[in-house]
């Protein structure tokens, strides 16, 4: 799991599982984190100059952006697959 580093992700009583490896990236480092570059494709393709109604209407264009990148591994494999992260989409 990547962490930002952010002071309120850090617990002194947290408990890590053994099957669970933290990545901490780099302090103000946005660009590394796989996220933004999620939300950043989906607000040029999915919600780029749009009002929506209402939420739901919302909810279902975010669904329906979610669910075309998850269909294309290759698409997600290029916004997200950093080598520093080791992950196998």
């Amino acid at each position: 799991m990547q962490t930002d580093q952010a002071s309120w992700h850090h617990s002194k009583e947290l408990i890590i599982p053994a099957n669970i490896h933290l990545i901490e990236q780099p302090a103000y480092s946005p660009e590394l984190n796989p996220v933004e570059h999620l939300w950043e494709e989906l607000r040029e393709k999915y919600l780029h100059n749009r009002i929506f109604p209402s939420l739901d209407s919302l909810v279902e264009r975010l669904c329906q952006g979610l669910n075309e990148l998850a269909d294309d591994k290759e698409r997600i494999s290029s916004m997200m697959g950093f080598p520093h992260l080791n992950v196998t989409i």
